[in-house]
């Protein structure tokens, strides 16, 4: 088995794909199996948190609409 310390990671600072626990964790992205779905970080993230919040609407309902965005304005 590897541990994640033998993964590969995105460094969310430099852009860069790390392998192994080279920067703080906090600048870290990951554990990714493999350099190339590394570097896709950022898609990757992209894609989950629209999946998340999708669900969560889905889940949820919409947002409440607010008395503010139901006035009309009468020019007449």
């Amino acid at each position: 088995m590897t541990g994640d310390s033998e993964k590969y990671w995105y460094n969310l600072t430099t852009g860069e794909v790390e392998h192994g626990f080279v920067s703080a964790h906090v600048d870290r992205a990951g554990p990714f199996d493999s350099a190339e779905e590394a570097a896709r970080a950022p898609e990757i993230i992209k894609e989950r948190s629209r999946a998340w919040a999708e669900e969560e609407h889905r889940e949820d309902g919409p947002a409440p609409v607010s008395a503010a965005d139901t006035l009309e304005t009468d020019e007449n």
